[in-house]
């Protein structure tokens, strides 16, 4: 195994550009993110081990699926490792279900009608960065111009998609913002993008935050007409524990690139400690885990989640290392990580795999939230165990 020291990652940071070096740059901002993994995984790196094994069953990445969100976390996720690793098989494989889905011209197979689908715009930022090809670039560009001219609702809110009018859903932060700040810094429209997406992010959390438990509810309707929108203030009834973990790990991301001295800094930062704090309170405290409706532990039919689990952990982790919270909330993200690796196991054949993790999910009543089904490999959990375990687990390995 090689030693990586502190001044080899120093050089490496420093030819590389923000988010391309997103594992090693985490690795420098606090010393503990040089910790080993806990000495009972063994050498197990289960970042690789999950991402060979989602390549063994997909090796022809076409058959991933379409341009969608769910798809593009598990990519990034697998470019991080691959930041980390050096191993271009992973860099060709997420490039070759791009280019499935991108022609030449840099046109995009799918309209972008949803929030979703801006989600995959992030590949295409680090591609352009890693090929230089114009392509991406252009692809890249008809996102960041697709929000010119996307619907909003009558305060401004970005609907969550044009089959969800008048709609705001938490997840929606992640699937846009992010890739909008980074096409900002990445192609000088910085000032439109970070004052955009803080726009947003407070928006949302006007209709959505509840302070009383700290957490925010899945959506709003601004119109009213939906069952579950619950007058006067429109929005569902329900802790879904995804949505908040989108909605944490939008902020996070946001703040990486957001100015020191932007106006909303400091309130985006509160919400990340209301939120982390919420975490901290709700957290099973046998399992590190966290369940499906977040504040309803004890409610009979209600399950430990792995994908919110992850983002909770890394969202915890990557807001002590900024100092936006004290160190006595990284226990929670260490424990919530050991959680999350009782849900891995390898097969016979040595094939890694990840397990309760939820389905897609559209907004809906409580006996809907306990009944979504617990999938194996499911997209979302694998991404999302990615990005946290790049945060907080892996060896630096040869």
């Amino acid at each position: 195994m090689m030693t990586v020291t502190r001044r080899d990652a120093i050089r490496t940071l420093a030819a590389a550009p923000f988010f391309a070096s997103a594992a090693m740059r985490h690795a420098l901002a606090s010393p503990m993110a040089w910790q080993t993994a806990p000495a009972s995984e063994g050498s197990n790196d289960w970042s690789k081990a999950i991402v060979d094994s989602t390549m063994f069953r997909y090796p022809d990445p076409a058959k991933l699926g379409g341009w969608g969100y769910a798809i593009s976390l598990y990519l990034y996720g697998q470019y991080l490792v691959y930041k980390r690793t050096g191993h271009k098989p992973y860099l060709d494989h997420m490039q070759g279900w791009v280019d499935s889905h991108v022609n030449q011209d840099g046109v995009i197979d799918k309209p972008i009608n949803s929030l979703d689908y801006m989600l995959p715009g992030n590949l295409l930022l680090v591609l352009h960065q890693e090929t230089g090809q114009e392509k991406y670039r252009k692809a890249a560009e008809s996102i960041r111009v697709r929000l010119d001219t996307y619907p909003r609702t009558e305060d401004g809110g970005f609907w969550h998609a044009l089959s969800r009018q008048h709609q705001l859903w938490l997840d929606g932060m992640y699937m846009s913002m992010p890739f909008l700040v980074r096409y900002g810094q990445m192609y000088n429209d910085q000032k439109y993008a970070c004052d955009e997406a803080a726009r947003q992010l407070l928006l949302y959390a006007k209709h959505l935050n509840d302070p009383a438990s700290g957490l925010m509810y899945h959506a709003y309707d601004e119109s009213g007409a939906q069952p579950w929108a619950v007058p006067p203030a429109n929005h569902s009834s329900f802790f879904w524990c995804r949505a908040i973990g989108w909605y944490g790990m939008a902020l996070i991301e946001v703040l990486e690139v957001l100015p020191h001295k932007h106006p909303h800094r400091k309130e985006l930062i509160a919400l990340v400690r209301q939120l982390t704090d919420a975490y901290r309170k709700y957290q099973d405290p046998r399992t590190g885990l966290w369940y499906q409706v977040v504040d309803k532990g004890g409610l009979d039919g209600n399950w430990l989640e792995t994908s919110s689990s992850s983002m909770y952990s890394y969202t915890i982790s990557r807001a002590v290392q900024r100092g936006y919270i004290g160190r006595k909330h990284l226990h929670v993200a260490t424990r919530g990580r050991q959680g999350v690796l009782t849900q891995l196991s390898k097969d016979a054949d040595g094939h890694a795999h990840i397990a309760n993790i939820c389905g897609g999910t559209n907004v809906g009543d409580l006996a809907y939230y306990l009944a979504r089904p617990r999938n194996t490999d499911d997209f979302h959990g694998i991404g999302a165990f990615l990005i946290m375990n790049e945060q907080l687990g892996p060896k630096i390995q040869s």
